[in-house]
């Protein structure tokens, strides 16, 4: 069994405490920062979020604040989507990318004033590159990482436990927007959100020193609904057709080939980093496509620490970028990141731990 070494490189969430009296039993890093994977029960852990509602530390979602004057410009600059009808208390999902268009990372953007936004990112450190891109441009806003950190509510009854903590003005929340509220004294911002497609809300905690309150607070208040501890769970999210950053992408991705191209409004101005990269390749046509990949075979598997090659007609078209036993299908399946060429519906075989294994090409989401 593996211990985990104490590190000033490596945070502890303000919830981490609270996982460990659930018993959590694994850990992944993610933004320098410990993430709860397992509590030892996953079997449960999937049908509670499938059928019920799960309580997720997911305080590595850090926030990227921009706030200033030109904290407005420096977002467009940013994102390679038309903003300029977001409105306070919006959010929306945005691919950020570099110069050449190439995918660096997928946060939520939250508009908290008209000189505030939140960066709500996946694993990679935009911190620096919004710091960098502001100072390149000689933009008057000042780049944080506040003092914030969610918590998800997950689940078929996660609405009915949220309103029953809030009042009932949360059911009106559309996807991606959000409130700034409190909860005994625990200011938060109260998002409907979360990294799963069976419904849910995010508690963004502005007070790190109120973790385990908040934990008890959501774990007591969820009891009638058979609230459990959970995790971004890898087999609904697969079911789902969740892009994982950095897990289903590499270092040459850009957004049309992982199905974020209807979140890029190629009409944004020529300054904002990427655009004009991806104009060009939205003309050319992306080169990848991700589909789903359905195995063969009966007994469950899992991808490794690796991508694995997939070949089609003896030629490689490309790779096998997740892989989990879905409960709900009974079945390997996975997203495959193929060459544009290939079609839904394609026999292909996949090279996985030194054994070719068939599969079949199929359209996403699964569920």
């Amino acid at each position: 069994m593996f211990g985990i070494t104490p590190s000033s490189r490596l945070r502890p969430s303000p919830f981490y405490e609270a996982t460990l009296a659930e018993g959590v039993t694994a850990f992944t890093t993610y933004n320098h920062m410990l993430m709860p994977t397992s509590f030892g029960h996953p079997e449960e852990e999937y049908w509670r979020i499938i059928n019920s509602v799960s309580l997720w530390d997911v305080a590595v979602e850090r926030q990227v604040q921009l706030e200033g004057p030109d904290a407005t410009r420096l977002a467009q600059i940013l994102c390679p989507r038309d903003l300029s009808k977001c409105k306070v208390g919006q959010g929306k999902y945005v691919p950020l990318c570099n110069h050449d268009g190439v995918l660096i990372n997928d946060p939520i953007l939250l508009k908290l004033d008209e000189q505030r936004y939140w960066l709500s990112i996946a694993d990679s450190n935009i911190w620096f590159w919004a710091r960098a891109i502001a100072a390149e441009r000689g933009l008057n806003v000042k780049v944080s990482e506040p003092d914030v950190s969610p918590l998800a509510i997950q689940g078929p009854k996660a609405e009915a436990l949220v309103a029953s903590v809030f009042g009932d003005w949360v059911r009106e929340l559309k996807y991606f927007w959000f409130h700034q509220t409190e909860l005994q004294g625990i200011p938060l911002v109260l998002a409907r959100s979360g990294w799963s497609k069976q419904g849910g809300f995010e508690l963004y905690l502005m007070d790190g020193s109120k973790g385990t309150a908040l934990w008890n607070i959501v774990r007591e208040a969820g009891k009638p609904w058979g609230i459990g501890p959970g995790a971004p769970n890898p087999c609904e999210r697969i079911e789902s057709g969740l892009l994982s950053y950095g897990g289903d992408s590499d270092d040459t991705t850009n957004p049309f080939e992982v199905r974020l191209g209807k979140y890029i409004d190629l009409h944004v101005p020529d300054d904002v980093v990427g655009i004009q990269a991806l104009r060009r390749i939205q003309a050319e046509g992306a080169k990848r496509q991700q589909l789903g990949v359905m195995l063969e075979g009966d007994k469950p598997t899992e991808l490794g620490f690796h991508w694995h090659a997939i070949y089609k007609d003896g030629h490689r078209v490309g790779d096998l970028t997740n892989c989990v036993w879905s409960r709900r299908l009974n079945r390997n399946i996975g997203f495959g990141l193929v060459s544009s060429a290939c079609a839904v519906d394609d026999q292909v075989i996949v090279h996985k731990d030194g054994q070719p294994t068939s599969a079949r090409l199929v359209n996403l989401p699964f569920i």
